[in-house]
């Protein structure tokens, strides 16, 4: 008869059960980390810390007499007096620029995903081909497109949406385009990775639900690529808002940005604190803008 058919249990008999093997952990993760984070220390904290100190400097300081640290806050009140335009400025370009780029963006990454077919990565190549030629020439190229001799300016006198003396180059209406242009793949590329994800019997399953068209995508593939929409305007709107290319090559100083005043007084004026200044403000405005959005978009997780 065996122990369990007698009706003897074994516990007591065994012993209490040998404890799990403790686990360490490999320190491979942290060796990994270390050199990207060697490299954000060096070239993005370093900087920063950098330049949020020059913005606290002396105002009344120079190259030749140099510069001292006076913890001056006034030079963050002088910034935003002297040049609140060019900060109101570039903050509406680059809304109006990720506004279009999204209304672009969407339908394109749309089709690539769902109706491109075997043209997918064909259409795909095409949307990041324009990052094979440099930042620079692409715009360049817009400023002969919207010359005032050019097919577009001239086609626009002629249906008479533009006055025999308009233009396009040298406006608002150049630099947003340019802004657009540029920063659109940024906008495409992250909502088609969002709705390539999208499993089609979701939408399939709404249909069902006698959804038309335009209730399924709102109630289904829509809030499916939030994560998307919100990734490709904020890859759009940050880098829009610290432009200075597309107003200096396309605009007037009329249409210039904040980049263009803070690449003036670093390099031209050699205004150091003001120019820290300004950046510090641009800085912390777009992350209070980031996180504002991000909350009321409802996509913490991308942070």
């Amino acid at each position: 008869m065996s122990i369990a058919q007698a009706g003897v249990t074994t516990e007591g008999l065994t012993g209490p059960e040998p404890a799990p093997p403790v686990r360490r952990r490999s320190k491979a993760g942290y060796l990994l980390l270390l050199p990207g984070m060697l490299w954000l220390v060096v070239f993005f904290l370093v900087p920063t810390i950098q330049l949020m100190a020059t913005s606290l400097y002396d105002p009344n300081g120079s190259l030749e007499t140099g510069y001292t640290m006076t913890g001056s806050i006034s030079n963050y009140w002088t910034a935003l007096s002297t040049f609140q335009a060019p900060f109101l400025r570039s903050l509406l370009y680059a809304g109006i620029a990720t506004l279009l780029a999204l209304l672009l963006a969407y339908p394109l990454a749309y089709a690539i995903a769902f109706k491109a077919g075997r043209w997918k990565n064909a259409m795909l190549v095409l949307v990041i081909a324009p990052f094979f030629t440099s930042f620079l020439v692409r715009t360049l190229a817009w400023k002969s497109i919207l010359s005032d001799n050019g097919f577009i300016v001239s086609t626009l006198k002629d249906l008479h949406v533009l006055p025999p003396d308009g233009r396009l180059l040298a406006t608002s209406v150049a630099v947003i385009t340019g802004l657009t242009y540029n920063f659109v793949p940024f906008m495409v590329l992250p909502l088609y990775a969002s709705l390539e994800k999208i499993d089609l019997r979701l939408v399939e399953a709404s249909k069902d639900l006698y959804a038309d068209g335009f209730t399924s995508f709102r109630k289904v593939t829509l809030p499916l690529s939030m994560p998307g929409l919100v990734a490709g305007t904020l890859l759009t709107f940050i880098p829009a808002a610290g432009d200075y290319i597309n107003a200096e090559l396309l605009g007037t100083p009329q249409q210039y940005m904040i980049g263009n005043v803070i690449d003036n007084l670093f390099l031209v004026q050699l205004d150091y604190p003001i120019a820290a200044s300004c950046s510090v403000i641009l800085m912390l405005a777009i992350v209070a803008m980031v996180l504002v959005y991000v909350r009321r978009a409802g996509t913490e997780e991308l942070l």
